[in-house]
């Protein structure tokens, strides 16, 4: 496959994730990793907006950031900058915010000087005793101040929504904008992590809402019960899926990774998310050319049926054979890769080209004949025939349960997982769904490749995980994790 196109955005890191270097080295660093940006938090120990000299800072900064070719968004999250005692206060928010507002006012300042992006901001915490409506007018009456000061700078500001906070989802946010009556000088900031703990449409949904009044981004990891930057790969966020959306939108600022507790091991944790961005990338662009190709063998199939054979045995070849979540499934056994996603869309797509009988035939036909990375395309496409329509055809629920049947009795992983996803889900009999789920627990396989487990999991099964956990005690020989966990689920769900 050909080589993948470079990001449409620049990458960068921000500098509260090295609060243990100075920062002249954080740009070194930063620029030797490939970064093409940096997130500047105002504050201590980087950039003192109060500092005497301030405007010298400025002039030699900038010159530093021109050299190196870096882009820069302004960042205020600084914890304890107006109060050496209270995070983050006085806000927007509260009854006086003179000092944050004079803050803020300076931080466009800077911005004007280092011709930054953008000014990134947030509302703050609604102090207690204060109404809602008492907050909404707090906060249009400042940030309208700071609007005008910023218009005359030419500078923009973004608002961004933080877990917890007066204006804390992407809707929030444009709530404030209509206000104030959808100032061109104000738009949004938007964390990823943010997303799985507070935007109800997660990643995609936020970015989408936000769309081309997103002026800058932040990037990490985060779980969805806790406000908590973490690297990636440590929590639920979908990167790939996040650059796939900022692509889809056209963004074209400043995507900055963002971990402000993780300053001792800022080197390294920099080289790793920039190899992780760069990775979850080339997932990106190999996910567009394997639609491009896949609609292509659509289009081949509505006009002659009969390439069916060629385009299956010829996919692999054609859009890679990766693993199709490669963060979550670097075996590409639970999920499978590319090769065998574009395979089941081509076995979805028969269900609209082919009357139920034929429709049988052919994939009992395609699944005899094939290899194993056939065989499992075959198995991913009954997977999406069941996600398409809840009462398949009697003729293609038969073959379905044929096939089925024959990768369970196979000793090969990726079959047998395959074989434990949404079809099995709706249409495997209880007795053989039951010895599907021991099968992937002796072979070592995550429970996380079956659908539906929570649902279909019964005394029955719990007895079976329990009668194997014996067997393998007694034996002397370690009880797999997943067996307590069926074991829990399975008891959730006892008469």
């Amino acid at each position: 496959m050909s080589t993948p196109s470079p990001l449409p955005f620049s990458i960068g890191y921000g500098t509260n994730g090295f609060t243990d270097h100075p920062l002249p080295d954080v740009l070194e660093l930063l620029h030797e990793l490939g970064y093409g940006a940096v997130a500047l938090t105002l504050g201590h120990p980087h950039l003192d907006p109060y500092a005497p000299d301030l405007d010298a800072r400025l002039g030699s900064l900038r010159s530093r950031l021109d050299e190196l070719d870096l882009r820069v968004v302004i960042e205020t999250g600084t914890r304890f900058l107006l109060n050496r005692k209270e995070k983050h206060r006085p806000a927007l928010v509260d009854e006086e915010a003179a000092a944050r507002v004079d803050f803020l006012l300076r931080a466009v300042d800077i911005a004007a000087a280092l011709n930054a992006e953008c000014v990134s901001f947030f509302s703050g915490i609604l102090p207690p005793g204060a109404s809602p409506e008492s907050g909404w007018q707090r906060l249009e009456t400042r940030v309208a101040e700071v609007l005008r000061h910023a218009a005359g700078k030419g500078v923009l500001l973004a608002i961004e929504p933080e877990p917890g906070m007066f204006v804390e989802t992407v809707a929030d946010a444009l709530a404030l904008r209509t206000r104030l009556g959808n100032p061109d000088g104000l738009g949004l900031t938007v964390d990823i992590g943010h997303c799985v703990v507070v935007e109800p449409d997660g990643v995609r949904g936020a970015l989408l809402e936000a769309g081309p009044l997103l002026a800058n981004v932040q990037l990490d990891d985060m779980r969805s019960a806790a406000h908590e930057h973490l690297p990636f790969g440590e929590g639920e966020v979908d990167v790939s899926l996040a650059l796939a959306t900022l692509a889809e939108l056209n963004y074209r600022g400043v995507a900055a990774v963002e971990l402000p507790r993780h300053s001792f091991d800022a080197p390294n944790l920099a080289a790793r998310s920039m190899a992780v961005l760069q990775a979850a990338w080339r997932e990106v662009q190999a996910g567009k050319a394997a639609e491009q190709w896949l609609q292509e063998g659509k289009a081949r199939l509505a006009a002659d049926p009969g390439a069916l054979p060629g385009l299956f045995a010829t996919a692999g070849r054609s859009v890679g054979r990766t693993p199709l979540r490669p963060d979550a499934d670097p075996t590409g056994v639970l999920h499978g890769s590319v090769g065998d996603h574009v395979r089941g869309q081509l076995v979805r797509h028969l269900l609209d080209l082919m009357p139920p009988q034929e429709l049988a035939e052919t994939v009992l036909s395609l699944y005899d004949r094939g290899d194993s990375s056939e065989r499992r395309g075959v198995l991913r496409g009954l997977g999406a025939l069941a996600e398409a329509q809840p009462d398949l055809p009697a003729p293609v629920v038969a073959a379905g349960v044929q096939i089925t049947a024959d990768a369970l009795r196979t000793n090969e992983t990726g079959l047998v997982a395959a074989a434990a996803g949404p079809f099995a889900a709706a249409y495997l009999d209880q007795h053989n769904w039951r010895h599907a789920v021991l099968k992937l627990v002796f072979m070592g396989v995550s429970l996380t490749a079956v659908t539906d487990l929570q649902d279909r999991a019964d005394d029955e099964l719990a007895r079976m995980a329990a009668d194997f956990a014996a067997e393998r005690e007694a034996a002397g020989r370690t009880v797999p994790d997943d067996v307590h966990l069926l074991l829990n689920r399975a008891a959730t769900n006892l008469p």
